[in-house]
């Protein structure tokens, strides 16, 4: 088995950093977790230590595992008075971005969510592997197993370049202010 790989737990943590430095009086985020990401429990035990590194206050966690328990997920961190949402997504959020966005935006709770499609479909901000680069890269391991390379020898890699999006349409729906610092550091911003 060979490839590339996308995300790490390391890269969750560097993600609630980024959204630290961009909302600095983040004190209390909600933890929203979509079960069929099979890696969550590493991830979010990476962001809880991240948290108290950051003197941020993580509210338990709302797993979900269906699109029905979104609306529900989101009265629960909203009642828990989380200042923001930190998304472990997986596919079925994936899926359902755009509802995670409108979601984010009408309960007014900025959200962290990773790749480029959940920015650009309503959530604040993201930071992860640049998928097109890693679509680049997959190709040069298919060139070298149809050339006879056995994929047992190609070791699997980490992602090389990264990608900060801000959607700034949402920052102004919500009424904040992304640090300019943050801003400036960004590979994409949305208008």
């Amino acid at each position: 088995m060979t490839g590339l790989t996308a995300g790490s737990p390391e890269l969750a943590a560097k993600n609630l950093q980024i959204f630290k430095e961009a909302l600095p009086r983040l004190s209390r985020v909600g933890l929203l977790v979509d079960v069929s990401n099979l890696n969550y429990d590493p991830l979010r035990r990476e962001v809880e230590t991240a948290a108290q590194t950051l003197g941020m206050r993580l509210i338990p966690r709302v797993e979900v595992s269906r699109p029905e328990a979104l609306a529900g997920a989101f009265a629960t961190m909203t009642r828990e008075r989380a200042m923001a949402v930190f998304v472990i997504g997986g596919t079925m959020l994936y899926a359902n971005r755009t509802r995670l966005g409108e979601l984010a935006t009408t309960n007014h709770l900025p959200t962290m969510c990773g790749p480029q499609p959940f920015v650009a479909a309503g959530c604040l901000m993201g930071y992860s592997a640049d998928i097109s680069d890693m679509f680049r890269r997959s190709a040069i391991y298919v060139d070298k197993i149809l050339k006879g390379a056995k994929p047992a020898d190609l070791p699997i890699e980490q992602p090389t370049k990264f990608q900060l999006v801000i959607n700034l349409r949402t920052a102004k729906s919500l009424g904040v202010t992304i640090e300019p610092s943050v801003l400036a550091r960004a590979d994409q911003v949305i208008d």
